[in-house]
């Protein structure tokens, strides 16, 4: 019989008969077996593979699918003999055939061979001629059908170059058959999914077919250099300078990459008519010294990371296209690449709640992937960035139950592999991730504190400015939460002077909602400044975090300032019905419904309102859980904010991102704890 799976999983009989293989699971089986090529598949392995939860009756429905199997393959086998072909072996099941009956045996078998001889490599035209599209096109994405593709997709890749590469090392390619080709074609030009260029034979159709290979994989860095020394064998010098700079660009912008050593002297060759030109490219056994893009992660990773500081529609910028490297990294089936590109994003983080956190979603889960695929032996500086990266994009207020545990231990995984390896700028990476997860329970500002300590204690040392800016701002949120604002207000000018040193304009953005908050606290004082004065001050500083490019840090932000604000003037909330509340509206709710003298509904939003997050405002929306409870004479309700806010008790209640206040937390801690006493409720 004869089976292929370079396409959808079919199967012949040697008289050309096409075998009925039944149904998916019956076709998933066939094709796990045919991965393992000859090897035997336990039983456990199958299942494990076939299902995501195996069902109770999982042996049963397997052997089901293995005896039609051997029903369809071996139709005229006598009952009560053994099967030839898919044959029980200890604690499972293999195939046994010869390799040439299966056509992914038969294609790592001619690229094995093309790779130890180039003179074989014309041979793999037939071998590319075979593939009907992605290899088992027909079954689900399971990880073990994943992992397969992405293999055997990077081996096609490999062998289209291969060919590519002793084609042009041969006397086959005369510069004089080279036709013009447009360069529509070159740049848009659809690579078809057999991957068997060379169809015409000649030049023009290498040009052609090299020019699309690039467009549907721009990050494979030795196919530009392939088109370029194609296009320059064919007598067109400048148009294979500009594939280059095209290639250098699309590295750079695209992927983060700066070009290899061997691209660039490939430059230089082309530039200064080199002898090395019509020399094969360099292959090593494997087949990946020269045709995979050499790993040095720069530019599109490191410019959103500038972009990224810079705010606005570069940060939002900054975020699409690291997203974009990511996934082109992965395409690629490098891990080590992948590793790096997705590490390198190491961008100070300030605020517990994500800007797109469906994004970050998407990084984590790309990392973890990352994470398996490197193991526990892998390389300890690239497992510590993933696991800082995992710890960074799970923000506390987008994270909940066993996710944020895994993000939790993540960021203290980072930080100790951090510390073992004494590199300076990834322990800095590492703290911020444990910065963001200290939102545990109410009360760590002295926590927070100790880590914005160490970091400028570190980046003042080894010069990394944008964790030093980091390290004031952890402390100046610190501060504040503790409502010691001299100290704030020096950490605050540090920031402000290493961001005009540094261009980091976000900083003065931040720094700004401190000043309205120190302006709020001070007008409850005597002589102090106009509630009204406050006010203005948060509206100014609201409108440069508009366009700061930060939504999950501005959503909200406002109206739950106003709010505190007239707390602390024991004024009614605001009930401006213009305003959005974001995140915070569960916990606002009551009091906003409670100013329009709507005490039903107060009562029913406070009893369905949520326990706060762990983040930044957790203080907050506890203080008005507790003034809510009070009011509404809920005593259960005001004991577990009594219980949650005193651990916060010398803290101020909205003051641990120094953006805003409602006043100390002792305030509404003691309307709790009264309400939960039974006391007459507060009336205010």
């Amino acid at each position: 019989m004869r089976i292929d799976v370079l396409g959808a999983v079919q199967a012949w009989h040697d008289d050309g008969r096409p075998i009925n293989l039944g149904g998916p699971r019956h076709r998933e089986v066939l094709g796990r077996l045919v991965a393992a090529q000859g090897r035997m598949v336990t039983t456990d392995t199958l299942i494990d593979d076939l299902w995501d939860e195996p069902p109770a009756g999982a042996v049963g429905a397997l052997r089901t699918f293995v005896a039609a199997l051997r029903r369809a393959i071996e139709p005229d086998r006598p009952p009560r003999t053994p099967p030839r072909v898919l044959v029980t072996s200890g604690t499972g099941y293999l195939l046994r055939l010869p390799r040439r009956a299966v056509d992914v045996h038969r294609f790592r078998d001619a690229l094995a061979a093309a790779r130890s001889s180039p003179d074989k490599a014309g041979g793999l035209g037939e071998a590319l001629a075979w593939w009907r599209g992605p290899a088992y096109a027909d079954l689900p994405d399971s990880a073990w059908v994943e992992q397969e593709r992405r293999q055997l997709e990077e081996l096609r890749l490999q062998s289209v170059e291969l060919r590519a590469d002793a084609f042009l090392a041969s006397d086959a390619f005369l510069a004089s058959d080279a036709r013009l080709v447009s360069d529509a074609r070159l740049v848009s030009g659809t690579h078809p999914q057999t991957g068997t260029f060379l169809a015409s034979g000649d030049a023009a159709g290498l040009v052609a077919e090299l020019g699309a290979h690039v467009a549907e994989h721009p990050w494979r860095e030795p196919a530009w250099g392939l088109l370029a020394r194609a296009l320059h064998r064919a007598g067109r010098r400048a148009e294979a300078l500009d594939t280059l700079r095209r290639a250098r660009t699309m590295l750079v912008e695209q992927l983060g990459l700066d070009p290899s050593p061997r691209m660039r002297r490939l430059e230089t060759d082309i530039l200064n008519e080199g002898p090395d030109l019509d020399q094969p490219g360099e292959q090593d056994a494997a087949g990946s010294a020269a045709t995979r893009t050499r790993l040095g992660p720069r530019t599109t990773v490191e410019v959103a990371r500038t972009l990224a500081l810079a705010g606005g529609d570069a940060l939002v910028g900054s975020r699409r296209d690291r997203l974009a490297a990511i996934a082109a990294a992965e395409r690629t089936g490098d891990v080590m690449l992948t590793a790096r590109v997705i590490g390198a994003y190491d961008v100070p983080a300030i605020w517990s709640r994500a800007d797109d956190p469906d994004q970050s979603r998407a990084v984590v889960a790309a990392a973890e992937r990352t994470l398996r695929r490197i193991g526990a032996d892998g390389p300890a500086a690239l497992r510590a960035r993933l696991l800082a990266t995992v710890a960074n994009e799970s923000r506390s207020a987008d994270t909940t139950g066993t996710a944020l545990e895994s993000a939790q231990a993540a960021a203290h995984a980072a930080e100790a592999l951090a510390r073992d390896l004494k590199d300076p700028a990834l322990l800095a990476f590492a703290l911020n991730g444990v910065f963001l997860h200290s939102f545990t329970r109410t009360g760590l500002a002295a926590r927070r504190d100790a880590i914005g300590a160490e970091l400028l204690t570190l980046t003042g040392r080894h010069e990394l400015p944008a964790f030093e800016i980091l390290g004031h701002l952890v402390r100046l949120q610190a501060a504040s939460a503790l409502g010691e604002l001299d100290a704030a207000t020096e950490h605050a000018e540090a920031a402000e002077t290493l961001a005009a040193a540094h261009e980091s304009p976000l900083v003065p953005v931040l720094t700004a909602w401190f000043r309205a908050r120190v302006t709020a606290a001070r007008s409850a004082e005597p002589g102090g400044p106009t509630a009204a004065t406050a006010a203005a001050a948060y509206r100014a500083a609201d409108q440069d975090l508009a366009t700061a490019g930060m939504p999950g840090l501005h959503r909200g932000l406002l109206p739950l300032a106003l709010l505190g604000l007239r707390l602390l003037h024991d004024r009614p909330a605001p009930t401006d019905p213009g305003l959005d509340w974001g995140p915070y509206l569960p916990w606002a709710a009551p009091l906003v419904l409670l100013a329009q003298d709507r005490v039903g509904e107060a009562r029913d939003a406070l009893r369905a309102a949520p326990e706060p997050p762990g983040d930044h405002m957790q203080e907050a929306l506890w203080s008005l859980t507790a003034r809510a409870a009070a009011v509404l004479d809920e005593p259960g309700i005001a004991a577990r904010a009594a219980t949650a806010l005193r651990a916060a008790r010398t803290e101020h209640a909205g003051a641990a991102g120094g953006m805003l206040t409602l006043g100390p937390v002792e305030r509404y801690l003691a309307e709790a704890e009264a309400c939960a006493r039974g006391q007459a409720p507060n009336s205010r």
